[in-house]
């Protein structure tokens, strides 16, 4: 492989990076078109385990929605914090790639007054759709899991959530 190709595959897992971090942010943020948009438009394979499985993303998005945005009083009541790491990219063939992560997540869950922090891997694929790497496949395997309640005197501050949301 020569320089010039070697540049554009580390560009290529680049992209593919960014596209997982774009996909963790929108968790995060409560953004739902950022969340579709991290997928291929039509028939992505995925399963996130206990959440379940599809065979496109229109209704894992919807999940997301239902979730991300549920509001009582006017306050949000779940908030999550995706950290990815040790990416392992491998391009398979022109437009094609896979990628495995390790992922630790922490969940607030003001209904239940419940703190969760998980581990986890996925496993991706990915392809080029439109001239932009789009997830095709996408599995989540929980490690483990813990669960506690919130100490009774916890206080949840929503942040900038509101400008967030004002600014869509």
């Amino acid at each position: 492989m020569d320089i010039e190709q070697r540049v554009t595959a580390l560009e290529h897992i680049e992209a593919i990076k960014e596209l997982k971090y774009r996909y963790w942010r929108a968790c995060d943020a409560k953004d739902p078109q950022g969340f579709r948009d991290a997928f291929i438009a039509k028939g992505a394979e995925i399963d996130y385990g206990r959440l379940g499985a599809f065979d496109d993303i229109e209704p894992m998005a919807q999940i997301f929605t239902q979730v991300a945005l549920h509001k009582v009083d006017g306050a949000h009541v779940i908030f999550d914090m995706h950290h990815g790491m040790h990416p392992e990219i491998r391009l398979t063939g022109e437009g094609t790639a896979t990628g495995r992560w390790t992922l630790r997540f922490r969940q607030i869950n003001m209904l239940d007054r419940t703190e969760l922090n998980s581990t986890g891997e996925y496993n991706d694929e990915y392809v080029i759709e439109n001239g932009e790497w789009k997830t095709s496949k996408c599995v989540f395997t929980e490690t483990w899991s813990v669960t506690r309640p919130l100490d009774p005197g916890a206080v949840i501050s929503e942040g900038a959530f509101a400008d967030v949301e004002a600014a869509r």
